[in-house]
């Protein structure tokens, strides 16, 4: 509690308390009163309850026949079944933690199965259940709502092709990390934050040295803001096509640029060599599927082929894919089954049907269709996000407006990287407009 933000939190709860009670201090400063009053009495329930709660959820296993006959005539006790050993017990600022060693007959999935009760047992806003080395688990309890007022702690910078961009709902940052995921799809409806999501990004990717190009078919009423920071902007699906081809011969000049070093990825180049990172923003992917005559299919065919291309091998060389969209699967058209597969990163907000979620992460991760299902209208920003291995968990990314984004890209415009090969797409930068002086009210007349 060393920041400003916190101390006013302490004195909106001493404010609250003499006001109206513990009630309206556990609205106004969720994060204080947990740590004053909630987590003493989580952490109470969770001793006291803990063996019983283990039992009624399944989450035990039967003792060995030594221990069992130990037990029964030595120690004259009872023979109960084990739970899972507690090791540690950590709080937090926004929860509790525990990590504890699973008994053989159990697993992860046995206990993440039953979250929701455990939940419910202890009284908190969630679990989630996080595998930490083989036959070691920590229960990551929330004690209030992070995602009702997302703040991102100070120490969240963007470095190193990985960019902060949402917070978890146990109060953990969720960052966007290139190196390790390098492909991804967002999908949401309209409304639903998912813009909001790629402003953050933005706004986190205009502070490093890396090169963003645009794809945005609403005639750039989204991304034409952010010209300062582009190396390159398309907003028609022809130029979409043209820019593409461009980006598939750049990853084939990379290409040979490794096999002349020797090297396996772009990170193993001499720094005096090594080409700039590249992130490809495409906003509403599906206006590149689209076709309204036979003579566009040819077109839409080779642009599908080629970000298919890109998400296939465009890593090693540094060239990412950040795409982005209201509805994604099999019914735009072909190829674009094979696209989403190539896009190991899922972000999902708010969806208009459960068959959009399913497209989303029904591949890789079924049991999150039903959390984003259940997000609400009016909570936009709330998202689930997914990846290969099967994991999952809620975020919500913080309010910020296009204007602070583009005072962002002005403030690092000196980062954009000038590639020949984008020259043809550079886009036209308008100049800041001046302020606006304020009014100056005349002095009134004296008689």
């Amino acid at each position: 509690m060393t920041d400003l933000p916190t101390w006013l939190e302490v004195g909106g709860v001493a404010a609250g308390a003499g006001a109206g009670g513990l009630g309206y201090a556990k609205v106004r400063a969720p994060r204080v009163y947990w740590s004053l009053v909630g987590l003493p009495a989580t952490w109470g329930r969770f001793t006291w309850t803990y063996r019983s709660t283990m039992e009624v959820c399944g989450l035990t296993v039967q003792p060995s026949s030594l221990r069992a006959f130990m037990t029964r005539n030595v120690a004259r006790r009872e023979v109960r079944p084990l739970p899972p050993k507690v090791r540690r017990v950590a709080p937090t600022s926004v929860g509790l933690r525990v990590s504890f060693r699973l008994p053989a007959g159990l697993e992860p999935a046995d206990v993440a199965a039953s979250s929701e009760r455990l939940r419910h047992a202890w009284g908190v806003r969630s679990v989630t259940v996080v595998e930490t080395k083989p036959g070691f688990v920590e229960l990551r309890m929330t004690g209030y709502d992070v995602l009702k007022r997302v703040r991102l702690p100070r120490s969240a910078q963007p470095r190193d092709l990985v960019v902060p961009v949402a917070l978890r709902e146990d109060g953990s940052v969720f960052e966007r990390d290139y190196r390790k995921v390098p492909m991804a799809l967002t999908l949401g409806a309209n409304q639903s934050g998912k813009s909001m999501y790629q402003r953050n990004l933005i706004k986190g990717l205009a502070r490093l040295p890396v090169g963003l190009v645009g794809i945005d078919c609403k005639r750039g009423v989204e991304q034409n803001r952010y010209a300062p920071r582009l190396s390159g902007l398309v907003t028609t699906p022809d130029d979409a096509a043209r820019l593409l081809d461009a980006l598939v011969g750049e990853m084939e000049d990379r290409f040979d640029l490794l096999a002349e070093h020797g090297a396996s990825d772009l990170w193993e180049l001499p720094a005096d060599v090594r080409p700039v990172p590249l992130v490809v923003l495409v906003d509403e992917v599906a206006e590149l599927f689209l076709v309204t005559a036979r003579k566009e299919e040819e077109r839409r065919d080779r642009s599908v082929m080629q970000m298919v291309r890109l998400g296939q091998m465009a890593r090693a060389v540094g060239i990412f894919l950040e795409v982005c969209g209201q509805r994604f699967g099999s019914d735009l058209g072909k190829g674009a089954t094979a696209l989403r597969a190539q896009l190991t990163g899922r972000v999902v907000h708010r969806v208009n049907d459960k068959q959009t979620a399913e497209m989303g992460l029904g591949d890789i991760a079924p049991d999150a269709v039903m959390a984003v299902t259940a997000i609400a209208p009016d909570r936009p920003g709330v998202a689930v996000a997914g990846d290969t291995s099967g994991g999952w968990s809620r975020i919500r990314t913080p309010e910020v407006s296009s204007d602070e984004v583009v005072a962002v890209c002005r403030q690092f415009a000196g980062l954009t990287p000038e590639l020949p090969f984008l020259a043809p797409f550079r886009p036209t930068v308008r100049p800041e407009p001046e302020p606006v002086p304020p009014l100056v009210n005349p002095r009134p007349v004296t008689e």
